[in-house]
């Protein structure tokens, strides 16, 4: 047995490793964002710290660190604290779940599924926490917001999510990606004679994958315009700093689990060169593609009214996520009745 192999030292190598991914993804992927949101409004981005501004993330992180993080009086000192602790430890689990590719998961577990939801559903919590605890009107609508939109779109997401259940018939992540190889044809996006509507699945779980992670149009807990800052208008330093991160660390888990689901994961689109740093390749490139769609909806799109956004969850995708689930269970039933 190598040194690599043994246990202790493998949590540790896996825990360094995807909290080092998480931080990385931040840093950049806030550049990646203000770079972006400079170019579809013809400007400049940062462009000042390093060449081509790609010292910025550095400067920031001095910035939020060099800053105190202060407890406004009156507040639940516990829980205005417990919260950044809170919103950032589920991604992290998460990812320990996710498999990048055929040999590099930290934790092949056969329930995977269910465990990034159940671990998913603690963020909701942790900004309620932190809204609530700050003890500021803002931050206490923005809570209610949070709560109201949580609510409404993971009913839809995890009918979808049912719904890939019952097409591939297992929890484990790695054997749904495993069921999906042979070519793009092969994944659960184009797999139409399952169900004729599975583009518009995958549809309805970005659409909530977006309101989830509160990014726009549907960043109602944070909206500048209303709320200041939302649950994290009475945050500094990096109290606020950890906030921040966590939203693009869960940008990155549901990117992930939309590749997974629907893009075949570390699977190949011709079929082969699926395996090893080809299968990581894949799979980030993919991963990667998704948050650049993400990045261009936000600067595009205006911010929906709140109760549109509530209306858009119940009267349209909830029914149609429904019809989804009662198609897929439909054709894959028929079959077996003329054995």
């Amino acid at each position: 047995m190598s040194f690599l192999e043994l246990e202790p030292i493998r949590i540790l190598v896996y825990l360094v490793g995807i909290c080092a991914f998480v931080g990385g993804n931040a840093a950049y992927l806030v550049l990646a964002e203000r770079k972006g949101a400079g170019r579809i409004q013809r400007r400049p981005g940062p462009n000042e710290a390093g060449w081509g501004g790609w010292m910025q993330p550095f400067a920031d992180g001095i910035k939020l660190l060099a800053k105190q993080v202060m407890v406004p009086p009156g507040t639940d000192s516990l829980l205005f604290r417990a919260a950044p602790l809170m919103v950032m430890a589920p991604p992290l689990m998460c990812l320990a779940t996710i498999p990048f590719s055929d040999s590099l998961v930290a934790r092949n577990l056969n329930i995977g599924l269910l465990f990034v939801f159940s671990f998913g559903s603690i963020n909701v919590m942790a900004l309620m926490l932190g809204g609530w605890a700050s003890r500021n009107k803002y931050s206490i609508i923005s809570a209610a917001r949070v709560v109201s939109q949580s609510v409404a779109y993971e009913i839809p997401m995890l009918l979808v999510v049912i719904t890939m259940l019952m097409v591939s018939g297992t929890m484990n992540l790695q054997e749904i990606i495993v069921q999906q190889g042979g070519g793009f044809w092969h994944w659960n996006l184009f797999k139409v004679w399952v169900n004729p509507l599975m583009p518009v699945t995958f549809v309805i779980f970005f659409t909530c994958m977006l309101a989830e992670t509160n990014r726009a149009p549907f960043d109602m807990a944070e909206a500048e315009s209303e709320l200041v800052a939302g649950a994290f208008t009475e945050y500094g330093g990096m109290g606020f700093g950890v906030f921040f991160m966590a939203e693009y660390a869960n940008i990155v888990v549901g990117c992930c689990l939309a590749t997974v689901l629907f893009l075949g994961g570390w699977q190949s689109p011709i079929g082969y060169l699926s395996g090893g740093l080809w299968g990581l390749g894949w799979f980030l490139l993919k991963v990667y593609a998704l948050i650049s769609t993400v990045i261009w909806i936000r600067w595009t799109f205006p911010r929906t009214q709140f109760y549109s956004l509530l209306n858009l969850s119940w009267k349209i995708l909830i029914p149609v996520s429904l019809v989804t689930l009662l198609l897929t269970g439909a054709m894959l039933k028929i079959p077996l009745l003329f054995r």
